[in-house]
């Protein structure tokens, strides 16, 4: 299961990018780990701007707020967001990927 760190505003949590999707959602694929799937290619930053962008769309804070701590270059990556309670953007993030794993069981 994807292990969260919430310390007061803030909370850290490893995901899989997956570039080049058909779909951008959130999920949790079948070791328990958070993916994202997005349109963006992994060439010159862009799947990373997209995440970000991603987050900071869904969880509606800047972009500023959302960080990617480890593994710019890899698709395993730390995020740290910020910017409400820590207990709050766990909440909406856990609920993100619950929604979309129901509306696209794979």
């Amino acid at each position: 299961m994807a292990e969260f760190k919430v310390n007061l505003e803030i909370v850290s949590f490893w995901l899989r990018v997956k570039p080049r999707a058909a779909h951008e959602r959130l999920a949790v694929d079948s070791s328990g780990e958070f993916r994202l799937d997005l349109h963006a290619p992994a060439t010159e930053g862009r799947a990373n701007d997209a995440c970000i962008q991603f987050f900071a769309r869904a969880l509606r804070i800047p972009q500023a707020c959302v960080v990617i701590l480890s593994g710019e270059k890899s698709r395993r990556k730390l995020l740290r967001i910020t910017g409400r309670s820590g207990e709050d953007s766990l909440a909406k993030i856990k609920a993100l990927a619950a929604k979309s794993s129901k509306e696209n069981p794979s």
